[in-house]
This record gives C-alpha cells, structure tokens and sequence, in this order.
C-alpha cells in the first residue's frame, strides 16, 4: 500500500500538459509557414532574375568555343530544375490554410516535410555539383588569357565555394528550416491531442 501511495503522489506531482490555445497555436503555425513561404518566394524572385541573366548571356554573348556554352546551358537548366523544385514546395505550402482543417494541414505539412528532406537531400548535391561544373566549363574561354595564378585562384574559388556550400552551409540551413517545421508539426499535434 505504501508502494502504491508513494506512486499515486509522483504521478500527482507530474506537471500537468498545459492545454494549447487553439487560436494561438493556428495563429504560430500561420506566421511560421508564411516566413517559409516568403523565403521561397523571394528565392523564386532571385531565381527568376539569375536565369533570366544567363539566358542573355546566352543568347547574345559571342564565344568561340563551344564549352563555354555547354557551360552556361548546364548552369541554366541547373536553375530552371531549381525553380521547379522551389516553385513546386510554395505551391505546397501556401495552398492550403491551416485554420480550415488543422489535421488536413498537419498531414501535408508531414508530407511536405518528408518529401523535402528526400529530395533535398539528393538534389542539393547534384544542384552544386551541376552549377560548379557549369561554372567551370564557362571559365575554360573567358579565363583563356588569364595569368596561370588568376586561374588557379578562380577554379579554387569554385572548389572552396563547392565545399562551403556542401558541408557548412547546407547543413545549417536545412537544420534550421527542418527546426521549423518540427515545432510547427509539433504543435499541431498537441493541438490535435488536445482533442482526441
């Protein structure tokens, strides 16, 4: 009896589950997808403006040597099958309103959050890799003439920033963003329990 007295008390002891306010909750989760979506939608704008500056340079450079514009056709299709992907994760995101039916929501949200880390995951390599290797063909005939020095600091830029890219900044930046989505899933669910 003293064992189950002893275990009553603990259990009382344990903090309670503080009940999550409905409106709060919609109202976090609606502020943290729309900081989402707006860093999509300007990464769309920034997109849109690059590619549209390497198809000028495309269409009205005169080079000689035909890497050159492998180089830049592979830098271009590299960003238009960026601008798919991105375009494809704000329509996603924005399409659907969390206030009309939270659990509707919380599933696309899982959803979301499991295809992007799939897709991210794979493609953000091939995506550097494409864009340094596209970069590189394009400095073959505009680095022709350029001192052995200035070509070597170029293509080792390219490299440093292909590293960088890869094992700093992609972690972090995907770190943050699946931080984000965690505690927007996370308190939906609450939310949902709440109810259950």
């Amino acid at each position: 009896m003293k064992d189950f007295d002893h275990l009553m008390s603990v259990w009382q002891a344990q903090p309670k589950k503080e009940h999550l306010s409905v409106d709060e909750v919609l109202k976090q989760v609606k502020n943290g997808v729309r900081g989402l979506t707006n860093r999509i939608y300007w990464s769309i704008v920034a997109m849109v403006i690059i590619i549209a500056f390497a198809f000028i340079i495309t269409l009205f450079g005169a080079f000689n040597s035909w890497v050159t514009t492998v180089g830049i056709i592979i830098v271009l299709v590299t960003m238009l099958m960026y601008l798919t992907l991105i375009i494809r994760h704000y329509h996603i995101l924005s399409k659907r309103d969390a206030t009309l039916n939270p659990t509707e929501y919380l599933h696309s949200l899982k959803e979301y959050q499991r295809n992007r880390s799939k897709v991210i995951g794979w493609f953000y390599y091939i995506y550097t890799l494409l864009i340094s290797g596209g970069l590189a063909l394009y400095f073959v005939e505009v680095l022709q003439n350029a001192s052995a020095t200035f070509k070597g600091v170029t293509y080792g830029s390219i490299i440093i920033w292909f590293l960088f890219t890869t094992f700093y900044l992609k972690p972090k930046m995907f770190k943050n963003e699946e931080e984000k989505l965690n505690l927007m899933i996370d308190r939906l669910v609450r939310l949902q329990e709440q109810f259950d």
